[in-house]
């Protein structure tokens, strides 16, 4: 199993301190969130995208290119590119330039997001938002794999004979698709055979394997082999180890109830009656370094995935090293020799042929 650390770049006061980061501390946090992934190990640090307060999360490729500069191994993953929202053409021209100023370490993951507030924003409704993201993603497929793209749709302005610039590093940006809530999203990857990214966040194991069961199946109606599926998956949206179950659950606790009690939309509302039916039903990683392993690989096992991601969003810094470290050195390592993972067995790729220059003389 691969390993990513990400953050939505939630801006809240901190549940036991009351203290938060101002805006520049927090950008700074995320930083130093990604130079410590790496220094730890793991595979990817991720970036998510949301438009509204307490996120600062508006604009990943500009934090991503912060990351790159800061950073030389680790991929860096979009938690997600909320495409059903943005212009196919700046999309292309943002992460290929990103592509060239990380040396081939970018991957998307697309989807429609997670916070309805953004479509007003952006000038599409809620009810528009699967086609939207089809849509766009169709084009964006076209802008990095072809040139003098000609085409016309419902949500943008028709294009010309249109090249966009740069082209990207990478001879194929990777893509996944963000799954949470709908089988829409798992048609879209099935239909491309792209990999899946389950954000095994808030509900029962249940409703996510539902998604992931029918990506699988809609492979095969795709003609794609859904023995080479691949599948990505959260873990709850946050983890919290200690020596022992009972003291990870007394520290996360106060978090746990901070985090819940701003939960305000219908589809964020957990059916989980408190922590511990959470730890012992759902999705959130909370307890010893035993514990947390057993239920990665109950996980796994229903899920197949491959790669999975967690945050220490929301604690101290102090916490997030501490929880970072734990997380690199006691769970890592089991899982890494446990579970076998085709996902980045190499280093980054090499460019396409049309990123190099040769130089005179």
């Amino acid at each position: 199993m691969k390993f990513a650390l990400m953050s939505l770049m939630l801006n809240t006061p901190n549940a036991i301190t009351g203290e938060t980061f101002t805006t520049q501390q927090k950008f700074q946090n995320v930083l130093k969130q990604a130079v410590l992934a790496e220094e730890l190990g793991f595979e990817a640090n991720g970036v998510g995208e949301r438009h509204t307060a307490p996120f600062l999360a508006s604009s990943p490729p500009v934090v991503l290119t912060a990351i790159a500069a800061r950073t030389s191994r680790i991929r860096l993953l979009t938690t997600v590119t909320v495409l059903s929202v943005l212009d196919p053409v700046r999309v292309a021209e943002d992460y290929a330039t990103l592509d060239h100023l990380s040396g081939g370490r970018i991957e998307l993951i697309i989807g429609k997001g997670n916070d309805a507030s953004h479509y007003p924003l952006f000038g599409i409704t809620e009810e528009e938002q699967w086609e939207s993201l089809a849509e766009r993603y169709a084009l964006l497929k076209r802008l990095w794999n072809e040139e003098n793209v000609s085409w016309q749709g419902r949500y943008r302005s028709p294009l010309n004979n249109v090249t966009t610039q740069p082209r990207p590093y990478q001879k194929s940006i990777p893509v996944w698709h963000g799954s949470a809530s709908s089988t829409f999203s798992t048609e879209l990857a099935a239909k491309y055979g792209e990999p899946l990214y389950s954000s095994n966040t808030i509900h029962r194991q249940s409703k996510y394997k539902d998604l992931i069961d029918h990506y699988r199946e809609r492979l095969a109606f795709y003609g794609h082999d859904p023995s080479k599926a691949v599948v990505g998956s959260g873990a709850g949206g946050s983890i919290y180890l200690a020596k022992t179950t009972e003291e990870a659950i007394k520290r996360f606790r106060p978090y746990y109830d901070a985090f819940h009690g701003r939960l305000k939309a219908p589809h964020d509302r957990s059916p989980f009656k408190d922590l511990e039916d959470n730890i012992e039903n759902g999705p959130i990683l909370v307890g010893s370094p035993e514990r947390v392993i057993e239920k990665i690989l109950n996980y796994h096992s229903v899920f197949g995935n491959q790669v999975l991601s967690i945050s220490v969003d929301g604690l101290t810094e102090a916490e997030q090293r501490e929880q970072a470290e734990f997380f690199a050195t006691e769970v890592a390592p089991v899982l890494r020799r446990e579970i076998p993972s085709t996902v980045w067995e190499n280093e980054p790729p090499a460019p396409h042929k049309d990123s190099i220059t040769v130089q005179a003389g």
